[in-house]
């Protein structure tokens, strides 16, 4: 958002998805996070590595946010090394393809309305 960090992918945007979990939602701010793994290795930090900051949100999972103005970038657990899950919002390019899933709707916002017609579970499928 600010400018401090920019990254490249070098490679495929997995299965993109609508994560409606209360974590999700107070990271970001909002009813949901829009999110994807990622392959670590395909990710390429460009700049701003000093102003990279982490956060444990639960055990074995960290949230990796810009220092300067909060913007989340990808969060990382310790069960899956491989992967980052990228915040989509970040991306400067458009994406191939849209979302095609909701995921723990069993906890989504009170007030949020799913109003298309892509699958939902209630945790993770």
């Amino acid at each position: 958002m600010c400018g401090a960090v920019a990254y490249q992918i070098h490679g495929d945007i997995s299965e993109v998805g609508i994560y409606h979990c209360q974590r999700c939602r107070k990271a970001n701010g909002s009813a949901y996070a829009v999110n994807a793994s990622i392959k670590r290795a395909d990710f390429q930090l460009l700049k701003g590595e000093t102003s990279l900051k982490e956060f444990s949100s639960s055990a074995g999972v960290k949230r990796v946010f810009c220092g300067e103005c909060g913007a989340p970038i990808y969060s990382k657990r310790d069960t899956d090394p491989a992967h980052y899950r990228l915040r989509l919002g970040t991306l400067d390019t458009p994406l191939r393809h849209g979302p095609s899933l909701h995921v723990f709707t069993a906890s989504k916002a009170e007030w949020d309305v799913i109003c298309d017609g892509l699958p939902q579970y209630a945790e993770r499928p």
